[in-house]
């Protein structure tokens, strides 16, 4: 199985962390967070990793090399220019019939054969894993109809389904991609989903962190000290 990886962002919003060091490399108890990404997958039975590169990009190969470490075989795919979440695949030639793709920068526990052999054997084109979000909202909500008040809620909670930022895809939807430019994955799922492709949305069940501030950094921290065994199964 083979699967790429975005790894290459600034991580602008986890400053000061990410002054010296890429976001993918930010540590998250006693290792990289990419590196948790990976050995995740390794037990998954991903052995094929093409990674998407460009900020600091010489620190993650330093880090992870061609992937002997790991037990995986690891490529890297080098931006000249930020080219979004989607446009590196443009550059990417080698990429199996299907093939997983993610950020370098998500705290999970999703099952990622699970979600890998639903969408090869049910011979899907795109399968989006989500997560149900809870979104508290520390405001007393108004509905309002015609200028009057019709309900007052105090501090609602909404619930969200999310993307993930964890695909599965087959090779034939990467025509949809522009020869040129920046171009990212939540348009290229609505470009599909114009042309007809069915995108289908796999419920993760798991539990899941985007770390892209400093409160989601300290959170996923704090859940993968506690529960170690959760996020890496079959080690000690």
């Amino acid at each position: 199985m083979q699967a790429v990886i975005l790894a290459g962002g600034k991580g602008s919003r986890l400053r000061p962390f990410t002054n010296t060091f890429p976001k993918p490399l930010v540590p998250v108890g006693d290792k990289a967070i990419l590196e948790i990404v990976l050995e995740q997958l390794r037990y998954h039975g991903v052995t094929e990793i093409v990674m998407a590169v460009n900020h600091m990009s010489h620190l993650i190969r330093a880090f992870f090399g061609a992937g002997e470490r790991l037990g995986m075989k690891i490529e890297y795919s080098e931006e000249s220019e930020p080219l979004g979440t989607a446009g590196p695949l443009r550059l990417m030639n080698s990429l199996d019939e299907n093939f997983l793709m993610l950020n370098g920068d998500i705290l999970t526990t999703l099952d990622f054969s699970d979600l890998f052999k639903s969408h090869v054997e049910n011979g899907r084109k795109v399968s989006i894993a989500t997560f149900e979000k809870e979104v508290k909202i520390d405001l007393g909500v108004l509905r309002v109809e015609e200028g009057f008040l019709a309900d007052y809620i105090e501090k609602p909670t909404e619930y969200f389904t999310v993307s993930m930022g964890i695909y599965a895809m087959h090779r034939s939807v990467l025509e949809v991609i522009p020869p040129e430019g920046k171009y990212d994955l939540n348009v290229m799922m609505l470009d599909l989903r114009d042309r007809g492709v069915p995108i289908f949305c796999y419920p993760g069940n798991c539990e899941w962190l985007d770390i892209g501030r400093a409160s989601d950094y300290e959170e996923a921290t704090r859940l993968f000290e506690e529960g170690r065994e959760r996020f890496l199964p079959g080690t000690k």
